[in-house]
């Protein structure tokens, strides 16, 4: 039996924001998937993709994991009661991923940066990557192997 989705129901699979830049910026060493404490107004905005991971980063503080700088735009139909787009936010983790994270941050050069934010069964979740930083050569010889990449494809997409 074929079944139709509903315009919501195909929302429900969709990704809200990519953080294209921290591809381009960092080393992505691991993933972890994690959950995020919103209000009402910021689940609403966010259905609507006004969210941006813009220079947002992740801290520990006191065993709990909290997103910065990442901005959920206002809720255009809320008269009252909105939130603050730049608030902190709370992630979800494990106990034993926050004592690995954790462990990691301490290191020197890692961070914590939001990859990405979608939708999962009508939760919001965040993939959020444990990262370290590229350096200026770093970024030139990434985009280097981009470009003779691209390049090769052409040729062998002439010759077939």
């Amino acid at each position: 039996m074929i079944t139709k989705f509903t315009r919501l129901e195909f929302k429900l699979f969709q990704t809200v924001t990519e953080n294209r830049k921290a591809r381009h910026d960092y080393f992505i060493e691991d993933e972890y998937e994690a959950g995020m404490v919103l209000l009402g107004t910021e689940v609403k905005s966010l259905r609507l993709g006004r969210g941006h991971l813009k220079d947002s980063y992740a801290r520990i503080k006191k065993g709990e994991v909290f997103v910065y700088q990442m901005h959920i735009g206002a809720y255009p139909f809320a008269f009252y009661g909105n939130h603050d787009p730049l608030r902190p936010r709370k992630l979800l983790l494990h106990k034993q991923e926050i004592k690995k994270l954790y462990g990691k941050v301490n290191e020197k050069g890692y961070a914590l940066i939001p990859t990405k934010v979608y939708f999962k069964n009508g939760k919001i979740k965040m993939t959020l990557a444990l990262a370290r930083g590229k350096r200026k050569y770093d970024k030139r010889e990434t985009i280097k192997k981009r470009d003779e990449k691209r390049e090769l494809d052409r040729i062998k997409k002439g010759e077939d």
